[in-house]
């Protein structure tokens, strides 16, 4: 199994376009040490010769092209990438989709709630058929030589979708098994919370990929949103007794990596205290076009 970061950033990326908090002034500085990030997304293949992408952001076009396993051939129009699998209908998630416009026959899985938004409220599948014809399917059990399976996270629909009345979760996280070489990944770049059962599906995961969009629960203060609206966007903190880095020590056997950082994450900058203590208890927060193979 081998897998590629192509993006460990949230919404906007680091630093964010239109932000002059210090990490992002910090970040364009070119400190070394806080380097920069696109929006998050995964590419991931059983082969190294047959991909999967794991959510399009809009930086989808930039990450392709810096990653060789990606680049077209050996025809002129031929390409590795064979689906993109959605963890959700989020914007940093969907938008990059536009770019690969221009493939014919690409297959999109997601679940039915956001295939919904994606016909009705964002109707990007009208879009994309002025191109080419599309597989757009729910989701399966066997997807690109994975087998895949979901963890419902939740109801939150994006703030675009208020026609859609698909019934089901609109996050979801995915457990991909390589059934050749046993490898085992979970990918979930959205969590609000940590449910039931899920410490349970994460057992025997060799790389676990989960949110660290916020290292606190109050993280944002500074730019007046209060813990309240911080909570309510819908991603668990990494830090205090109900964080994901607690859980994380329950599950010393896979690599646990962090993603989808906001531009207001400590962790971001590799000479913080933060980032030294989630290193500390185990935990990762690898760059952009980072290669895990197992």
């Amino acid at each position: 199994m081998k897998a590629i970061l192509l993006g460990t950033a949230a919404g906007g990326g680091f630093p964010q376009w239109n932000c002059a908090c210090p990490q992002c002034v910090k970040c364009r500085s070119g400190d070394p040490r806080v380097p920069s990030r696109t929006q998050d997304g995964l590419a991931i293949s059983t082969d190294g010769e047959r991909w999967l992408l794991v959510n399009a952001s809009p930086d989808l076009r930039y990450q392709i092209t810096r990653t060789k396993a990606l680049a077209p051939g050996p025809g002129r129009r031929e390409t590795p990438i064979e689906g993109v699998l959605l963890t959700d209908g989020e914007l940093d998630h969907t938008l990059g989709l536009l770019t690969l416009r221009e493939h014919a026959g690409l297959k999109v899985w997601a679940p039915a709630t956001v295939l919904s938004a994606l016909q009705n409220d964002f109707p990007i599948q009208d879009v994309i058929h002025r191109y080419n014809a599309w597989e757009w399917r729910e989701l399966e059990s066997t997807i690109c030589g994975f087998t895949v399976e979901t963890f419902g996270l939740g109801r939150k629909r994006p703030k675009y979708a208020v026609g859609s009345f698909a019934e089901g979760d609109w996050v979801v996280a995915y457990r991909f098994i390589d059934a050749e070489s046993g490898g085992v990944l979970v990918y979930a770049p959205c969590l609000s919370q940590w449910p039931p059962g899920f410490d349970t599906w994460l057992d025997s995961a060799g790389c676990v990929i989960v949110d660290g969009t916020f290292y606190s629960p109050a993280e944002m203060a500074p730019s007046g949103v209060d813990t309240a609206k911080q909570a309510a966007m819908g991603h668990l903190p990494i830090d205090g007794e109900d964080g994901s880095l607690v859980r994380a020590r329950a599950h010393r056997g896979s690599h646990w990596i962090y993603t989808h950082l906001n531009n207001t994450n400590p962790v971001l900058d590799k000479n913080s205290a933060e980032y030294r203590r989630v290193r500390h208890s185990g935990a990762d927060v690898p760059v952009d076009g980072t290669v895990l193979e197992w």
